[in-house]
C-alpha cells in the first residue's frame, strides 16, 4: 500500500527513519532505501567473532524472532493482480538457469540456498529468521522478510550483528557464515512499515569459517572494568558494553569486590602541597612535585571569581602577561586557579562492583562467495497471480495458539500450494498472497516462496517471502502463510542490491 505524507503523528516516524531512507548512491531509485550493516572489514570480523565465539554459544542460544500472527482476512478486498500485472512480467535466472517442472513432487530435494539469518533483536537478545540466497552478478545476495532486517519494534534502524548461515543446524555452518554489509528495502517499508513491502535484500561479504576457536585466559585477554560504588552503576556500564557493535567480549557479568584499599589519588590541601614540596613555585605550569603529589593544569578564571576566594583545596593567583600583535605590546592581569592531588593507599576501601568477562581469540578463513558455495535462486515478479503453485521453504518453530508444537525450527521444512489473495488492514497491507500451510510463524518469517522449483537442480524463482501466519478459521491452529506480492517495485529493490559488490573480510 503506498501512502502520502500526512502531518501530525507520522512526523515522528519519519524523523526516526530518516537515517535508513537514504539511497546507497545517486543511481538508487527513490523508492529504495538502504542502510549499512557492517561498513568495514574489522566490523565484519567482530560480528563473525561474536557468533562463532565460545563454540557458537550465541548461535545455539538464539531463539526465533517473534512472529506476526495477527488474523488475516480475505473479507477485505485485496488488490493483488488477478491477471498479468500492468507492468511486464519478468524472471531473473537462478544460478542454474533451469527450465523447471511445475508438477507436484512426492520427494522434495531441499535447496542448499536456504538457511537462517541471525541478529540481535530489539530486546538485546540473539534471534533468527529464515532466508535464502538469491542469484546476482556478485553472488552475494540474501532475501528475507523486511522486519528480519529492520527493527520495527524499537524503531532503531537495522537489527544488530546481522549474519546469514545457509544450511545451519545446531551451531554448524556447513558453508560458512556470511556477514551482512548493506540492507535494501522499499522506502514504504523502512519509513511507513507498509506490509505490502515487507521484504529485504541484503548484500553479504564473502563467507568465513573458523580455523581456531577457543576462549583465552590471562590478564592480557580478560576484561575488567573500573570499580563502581553501586550495582546500578556497574549494570549501566554492562549494558553500554553490550551495545557496542564491535564487541568481542563474552560472558560479561557484574561481580562484587571487597576492596581492601589500593593505591590511588585524592584531593590535597594547598597547605599540604606546600609543606611537602618546599621551595616549589606552585604557579609554574610545568612545576614538578615529589612522587605521590600531582598538580593539575592551571585554569584561567575571571577577576570576579578570583576576588570571591577559594577553599583550602584550591590555589588562586594572578600574573602579569604581555599581549599584543603587530608590534603593539601591553601587559594585562590574568587570574588562575589550580588544584592538587596526593597518593592514598586507602582509596576504594569497602564493597565495590566491577564488570568482568572473557575475550576470545578466533582465527577466520575466507571460503568464497555465497552464490559460489550454495548457488542462488532466481527472481520472479509481476507474474500472473495464483496461476502457478509455489514451494515454501523455511524453519517453522513455536506453537499453534492451542499450544501444540508441530515444528522445532531445527530442520528445514517445506509446504506447497497455489497462492490466493489476502489483505491485512492492521499491517496496512492490501496486496498479500497467501498459501494454506500449517507452518507456525516463529522461525518461518523470511521463508522463501519458489516458483517453478526444480527438484533436480534445487533451484527456482523467488516470488515471495513469509511475513506472517494466521488462523483464518478460528480453530486455534495456524493455517495460512502470507507474503507480499512481488511486482516491478520489488524488482527495483532487488536490482539496487544486486548491483553492489561486497568483497572479503579476511
Amino acid at each position: 500500500m503506498k501512502r502520502t505524507l500526512a502531518f501530525g503523528g507520522i512526523a515522528a516516524g519519519l524523523l526516526a527513519s530518516a537515517a535508513l531512507a537514504a539511497p546507497a548512491n545517486a543511481d538508487t531509485p527513490k523508492d529504495v532505501a538502504s542502510t549499512t550493516l557492517a561498513s568495514t572489514n574489522f566490523a565484519a570480523q567482530q560480528i563473525a567473532t561474536f557468533w562463532f565465539g565460545e563454540n557458537a554459544a550465541n548461535l545455539i542460544s538464539a531463539t526465533p524472532y517473534p512472529a506476526e500472527t495477527k488474523v488475516i482476512t480475505s473479507k477485505v478486498q485485496a488488490k493483488v493482480p488477478t491477471t498479468s500485472a500492468s507492468t511486464k512480467a519478468g524472471l531473473v535466472g537462478s544460478s542454474g538457469d533451469q527450465k523447471a517442472s511445475t508438477g507436484k513432487l512426492k520427494n522434495v530435494n531441499l535447496p542448499r540456498t536456504v538457511g537462517k539469518v541471525f541478529f540481535i533483536g530489539a530486546d538485546g537478545k540473539p534471534h533468527w529468521c529464515s532466508a535464502t540466497s538469491v542469484q546476482n552478478q556478485y553472488k552475494n545476495l540474501v532475501a528475507t522478510a523486511g522486519h528480519c532486517v529492520y527493527d520495527t519494534v524499537a524503531n532503531k534502524g537495522t537489527l544488530d550483528k546481522w549474519v546469514f548461515i545457509p544450511g545451519y543446524y545446531e551451531g554448524k555452518a556447513p558453508w560458512g557464515i556470511y556477514v551482512g554489509k548493506t540492507a535494501y528495502t522499499h522506502y514504504d517499508f523502512s519509513v511507513y512499515e507498509d506490509g505490502d513491502r515487507d521484504y529485504a535484500f541484503v548484500t553479504v561479504y564473502n563467507g568465513v569459517e573458523v580455523t581456531s576457536n577457543k576462549p583465552t585466559s590471562g590478564k592480557d585477554f580478560a576484561y575488567q572494568s573500573d570499580l563502581f560504588d553501586t550495582k546500578q552503576a556497574a549494570y549501566a556500564h554492562l549494558a553500554q558494553v553490550k551495545k557496542e557493535k564491535g564487541t568481542v567480549f563474552s560472558k560479561l557479568w557484574v561481580r562484587e569486590v571487597e576492596a581492601k584499599g589500593h593505591f590511588g589519588f585524592v584531593p590535597a590541601k594547598v597547605s599540604e602541597v606546600k609543606a611537602a614540596n618546599p621551595g616549589k613555585d606552585l604557579t609554574d605550569p610545568n612545576v614538578e612535585l615529589k612522587f605521590g603529589w600531582k598538580a593539575e593544569a592551571p585554569k584561567e578564571i575571571s577577576e570576579w571569581e578570583f576576588k570571591k576566594g577559594a577553599d583550602a583545596y584550591t590555589l588562586l593567583y594572578k600574573k602579569e602577561v604581555e599581549e599584543g600583535k603587530w608590534g603593539n605590546k601591553y601587559k594585562v592581569t590574568k587570574y588562575y586557579k589550580r588544584t592538587f592531588t596526593k597518593a592514598d593507599r586507602k582509596v576504594g576501601a569497602g564493597k565495590k562492583y566491577q564488570v568482568v568477562g572473557a575475550k576470545l581469540t578466533i582465527t577466520l578463513k575466507d571460503v568464497g562467495t555465497l552464490g559460489g558455495n550454495v548457488g542462488g535462486q532466481g527472481l520472479a515478479y509481476n507474474q500472473k497471480f495464483g496461476a502457478q503453485p509455489v514451494f515454501i521453504f523455511g524453519y517453522p518453530s513455536g506453537s499453534h495458539p492451542d499450544g501444540n508444537f508441530a515444528f522445532t525450527g531445527k530442520t528445514l521444512k517445506w509446504a506447497y500450494g497455489k497462492p490466493g489473495a489476502y489483505a491485512d488492514s492492521s499491517r496496512k497491507a492490501e496486496a498479500l498472497q497467501g498459501v494454506k500451510t500449517s507452518f507456525t510463524g516463529e522461525g518461518a518469517l523470511g521463508s522463501s516462496w519458489l516458483l517453478k522449483y526444480s527438484n533436480t537442480k534445487r533451484l527456482g524463482y523467488l516470488n515471495g517471502v513469509t511475513i506472517g501466519v494466521a488462523d483464518t478459521d478460528g480453530n486455534n491452529r495456524y493455517d495460512l502463510s502470507v507474503s507480499p506480492y512481488f511486482d516491478g517495485e520489488t524488482y527495483e529493490v532487488y536490482k539496487s542490491a544486486a548491483s553492489q559488490w561486497s568483497g572479503k573480510i579476511v
